[in-house]
């Protein structure tokens, strides 16, 4: 469980880390600019359109908006990074798999279904698990916790299995690892809850899934101590 992401925090200053990266905060800052821009507006337009009244509702609104960016960041950013994680599982199968044949698996429309839908699942499960946070503090972010150790650990791995298999295939197998998949989900989840460092979540977790879709945990394990 811990091995795969010893490997991957190995790896993450590789180039090919970096523009996912950038395109996944880029994709979800422009994402979230447009949402604060539509509250600020919808909240003036309630209020009627112009005087102090409507101004101070587009700054609630804005700050309104903003909250909920932030709380929401970390899904969005997995769905849109996930349109581009493809190089990373590409660079970890040339540094420590080179005798793989060429990925040959999901059709492209298909992943970019699955991303959509897993980033669209999480921020669901994300905005139901907010009154509870609001209302009791601990059991809210547990609560939460939890919920992102199944979004992600079930998404990250079936997304990199469906590089080298169907969508069907990729779901049988995580069932099979379901162990494994949800230890590594939990440790994500943990970092996805820290500001900042839940930046390099989607392509941490790419790499780990990757070394978890090729490997079981003893020969890993000697690649680390190797």
């Amino acid at each position: 469980m811990i091995a795969p992401l010893l490997l991957a925090l190995r790896q993450l200053g590789d180039p090919a880390f970096l523009g996912p990266l950038l395109k996944g905060l880029g994709g979800a800052v422009l994402v979230f600019a447009g949402l604060v821009a539509a509250g600020a507006w919808g909240a003036e337009a309630l209020a009627g359109g112009s005087g102090w009244l409507a101004k101070a509702a587009a700054a609630l609104g804005g700050l309104l908006a903003v909250g909920l960016a932030v709380w929401l960041f970390v899904p969005v950013m997995l769905a849109v990074a996930g349109l581009f994680l493809d190089p990373v599982s590409a660079a970890v199968e040339r540094r420590f798999y080179p005798g793989l044949p060429p990925a040959s698996g999901a059709s492209l429309a298909a992943q970019v279904r699955f991303n959509l839908w897993f980033g669209l699942r999480l921020a669901v499960l994300s905005l139901a698990a907010l009154p509870l946070i609001l209302a009791l503090p601990p059991v809210g972010t547990a609560l939460l916790w939890l919920v992102s150790a199944f979004g992600l650990g079930h998404g990250l791995f079936e997304g990199v299995a469906q590089r080298r298999m169907g969508v069907a295939e990729a779901r049988a197998l995580r069932r099979a690892r379901e162990g494994r998949v949800l230890g590594v989900g939990a440790i994500l989840a943990a970092i996805s809850l820290i500001p900042v460092l839940n930046l390099i979540v989607p392509v941490l977790g790419t790499a780990a899934m990757t070394h978890l879709l090729h490997k079981n945990g003893i020969e890993i394990s000697s690649r680390i101590s190797a």
